[in-house]
């Protein structure tokens, strides 16, 4: 395959047709705690995959323009704050991410509010672990003492971001400690790659399971809060180190398709293509930014190719694992089903939209 711009952007309008059309099937049941039943599938619904989504779509407005998105996106969030904002846990936090993005560009006094209230709550009523991490309890389940990467992205990135634009410096200070905490209990020392979570309770990573989604969410969140806020020089040089760690481990394991699986270093899991998504932005960002050596692009191209090859006529991502619970064994991993999500094609936008930076480069100079 040649990559190739217009080739790309034509991918980015399936896959915004794909996002914004996607509907709950009944095959899967979400029920939250209040007993309702979660949506992790429609467009229409607020919790982490829509918030993701969102993200995703507001990054492309940025790079194309588009007034088209940002009407859109605008009325998603009038409808939904009209309608009144769910309970606060780490997953419906992550919408608040793609708004406090919206409002540093705007300046949209209608955002101000909802930003302002939903920081003070995370800040104020967010449960927290030993060493002051943000437990990961979600709409569904209660997780007591757990750590999960996903986190990072879901809270500390719309912390980053939101305290940066907004001049309150003790949410971006908050954000950094996140990941640095996270990082002391996720982070495996003897690879460089992330394990899905930690427990206190018990003091284990679980299944020991190196999770690609989970990788990708450290990939990309790791250069997303270097792009979303000004950090000390020495967090961001440690996180720097961190990431470069975790992309020496990373380049190896792609598959010779331009993916990665689902379990990262077992070739019997299936290639996964969120995780790709997410892995492939996090190389070609890192080094736009300066961050990553020549490799880090070549494999970030790579995946963009995978990503591409596996969007179906009607722009829907093909190839997306269902929401992941924490494993306690290996095979939990390789058996989770695929669907398609939300998350999946916001990391697939995110990940074709920053390819936009470099595809044409290259086929010039082919």
């Amino acid at each position: 395959m040649t990559l190739n711009g217009s080739a790309i952007l034509a991918d980015l309008d399936r896959l915004v047709a794909g996002m914004t059309g996607l509907k709950h099937d009944g095959r899967f049941h979400e029920p939250n705690l209040d007993g309702t039943a979660g949506d992790y599938i429609s467009f229409d619904s607020w919790e982490w995959p829509q918030g993701v989504g969102l993200y995703g779509m507001i990054r492309l407005w940025q790079i194309t323009g588009r007034d088209d998105l940002k009407v859109m996106i605008e009325a998603w969030y009038d409808r939904q704050i009209a309608a009144g904002l769910p309970g606060l846990n780490v997953n419906t936090t992550a919408p608040m991410l793609g708004l406090s993005v919206l409002w540093r560009q705007t300046r949209d006094p209608r955002w101000k509010a909802p930003l302002d209230q939903w920081a003070d709550r995370v800040m104020a009523e967010m449960g927290r672990t030993e060493e002051g991490a943000f437990e990961h309890h979600v709409s569904d389940k209660v997780n007591d003492g757990e750590l999960w990467d996903d986190t990072l992205y879901m809270v500390a990135l719309f912390l980053a971001s939101y305290g940066q634009a907004s001049g309150r410096r003790e949410l971006v200070d908050e954000a950094a400690r996140q990941f640095l905490v996270h990082a002391r209990y996720l982070c495996d020392i003897e690879t460089g790659l992330w394990f899905h979570g930690w427990t206190f309770n018990g003091r284990h990573n679980f299944a020991r399971a190196r999770w690609a989604r989970g990788n990708a969410w450290i990939t990309a969140g790791i250069l997303d809060l270097f792009d979303l806020a000004t950090l000390p020089q020495p967090i961001k040089d440690f996180l720097l180190g961190v990431l470069t760690a975790q992309v020496n481990a990373l380049l190896p394991l792609q598959a010779a398709s331009g993916a990665w699986r689902t379990l990262l270093d077992d070739p019997t899991s299936y290639e996964e293509t969120s995780a790709t998504a997410g892995i492939g932005y996090g190389l070609l960002k890192g080094y736009r930014l300066g961050l990553g050596t020549p490799a880090w692009r070549e494999a970030g191209l790579k995946a963009v190719e995978f990503v591409m090859r596996n969007i179906d006529e009607t722009g829907t991502v093909l190839n997306v694992s269902y929401g992941t619970r924490m494993g306690h064994d290996l095979q939990f991993y390789r058996d989770i089903p695929i669907q398609p999500t939300g998350y999946g094609q916001a990391l697939s936008i995110l990940c074709l939209s920053e390819a936009l930076s470099h595809v044409d480069a290259r086929v010039a100079a082919a």
